[in-house]
């Protein structure tokens, strides 16, 4: 009885056309190599340096050398009331103007602008966009001459017989949030227009054949399948919202008695004011925790299946 060997199996070489991975890895990364030493020199080296100053007590001004001093600053910061009430008005300012004020307002119209004749559309569109475009110190100034005691807003409420006070010190933080919502409720009209188009008309006539009214459309239909542009735009807003510094300082530089100084304002009167580099930059470190948490929040909520 004879057998016959096998027949060995055929050893792969590589194609020709085809190069190894190995060779090839290097060649890929080549082209890349001049934008990662950029953000490496301009970005995570800065990082580093920030994170770095946050453990130390240097200062602007009567400091030879800067010591490290540990978690001190984080310390401190967790006991100054000041720090507290910053974190407080922070969180005010991003609901109120933020995750109510310009979300809810942007889609609002958005919405109002689908069922709007063009030159409605146009009209309002380019109002709404010009103060989004506007510098953050004009916008400043602006809403500054429309709240101040002797401003706009005064002026038509004594016009129509009603009592007028100086909104910038009786309601800073209510002034600024209604600012930034002047001023920044574009982005989010242009988002959820952009998302509203993209919806199939069919599923809204088929929705208003069975009878559904326009909230009933708006809650089960609309946000529904639009709900990943909400998170896009809530995350988004909330952390341009949280580092608004000029639109706060040219309309009340935090004032008055505090009332309105923001984590950024804050941040900017120990580190540049009082000369207290250190400590202002643990506080950034913990403004970019709160962004971060914000962030890792809505990205859960855009990966749940509604």
């Amino acid at each position: 009885m004879t057998t016959t060997a096998p027949h060995p199996r055929p050893t792969k070489t590589p194609d020709a056309g085809h190069p190894a991975r190995g060779p090839r890895l290097p060649v890929r990364i080549l082209p890349l190599t001049p934008a990662m030493v950029l953000l490496l020199l301009f970005l995570a080296g800065p990082i580093a340096y920030c994170v770095y100053i946050a453990f130390t007590d240097l200062q602007l001004t009567g400091q030879a050398q800067e010591s490290f001093v540990g978690f001190d600053n984080f310390t401190r910061a967790f006991g100054d009331e000041a720090f507290l009430n910053a974190v407080w008005l922070t969180l005010v300012f991003t609901v109120l103007s933020s995750l109510i004020g310009q979300n809810t307002l942007g889609l609002a119209l958005a919405a109002l602008m689908q069922r709007a004749s063009k030159p409605v559309r146009t009209l309002t569109g380019g109002i709404v966009v010009t103060a989004w475009v506007l510098p953050e110190v004009v916008a400043g100034f602006l809403l500054y001459a429309f709240f101040r005691r002797e401003g706009t807003l005064n002026a038509i409420l004594d016009w129509l017989h009603l009592p007028s006070q100086n909104w910038l010190f009786t309601l800073p933080i209510l002034a600024v949030s209604f600012a930034n919502v002047w001023r920044g409720t574009a982005f989010s009209m242009l988002v959820y227009s952009a998302a509203l188009n993209e919806i199939p008309k069919e599923i809204t006539e088929a929705a208003e054949v069975d009878g559904a009214g326009g909230w009933r459309r708006m809650w089960h239909i609309t946000l529904p399948m639009i709900r990943r542009s909400i998170g896009t735009n809530l995350m988004l807003n909330t952390l341009q919202t949280l580092s608004v510094f000029g639109l706060i300082w040219v309309m009340t530089r935090g004032g008055p008695g505090g009332r309105s100084q923001t984590l950024p304002l804050f941040m900017y009167e120990q580190a540049f004011q009082n000369s207290l580099i250190g400590y202002g930059t643990a506080v950034a470190l913990l403004l970019l925790l709160v962004g971060s948490l914000f962030s890792l929040i809505y990205l859960r909520l855009l990966r749940t299946e509604v």
